[in-house]
């Protein structure tokens, strides 16, 4: 195929408050965030990539994790978003029962361990354990 190309491949979402999504992404999480032609944000992803954000005033919350951060510490990770001022989901039903610290522990078949946040706009972010 030459036509269709993958090289150059994005994912957007919708964010209710384009200002608090760039104050988020940049200040709190540290990314590289810039503003394009059209006012829709860029985050640039240190090892390439980028993904777009744009307002929508009808926005809804992603009722799935939109993004993952895979860290090799995943305790240190919570440690330093809790610091950042970030709160990590804390989820007590039998499916999903986290600890303290929101960290679902993970098992040969549950999978990794992960702690879930959401952005300003609501919509679900992760940091996961890399191993």
């Amino acid at each position: 195929m030459t036509a269709f190309q993958t090289t150059h491949a994005f994912s957007g979402f919708s964010v209710d408050d384009i200002d608090a999504a760039r104050s988020f992404y940049g200040d709190t999480l540290g990314f590289d965030v810039t503003t394009n032609a059209m006012g829709f944000l860029d985050i640039h992803l240190p090892d390439g990539g980028s993904i777009l954000v744009y307002a929508k005033p009808n926005h809804t919350p992603a009722s799935f994790t939109i993004l993952n951060f895979p860290v090799d510490d995943i305790d240190a990770a919570v440690d330093e978003l809790n610091g950042r001022g970030v709160v990590t989901k804390i989820y007590d039903d039998s499916e999903f029962a986290t600890d303290e610290k929101g960290i679902l522990r993970g098992a040969p078949d549950r999978g990794p361990d992960i702690a879930w946040f959401t952005d300003p706009a609501g919509n679900v972010l992760a940091v996961m354990s890399a191993a």
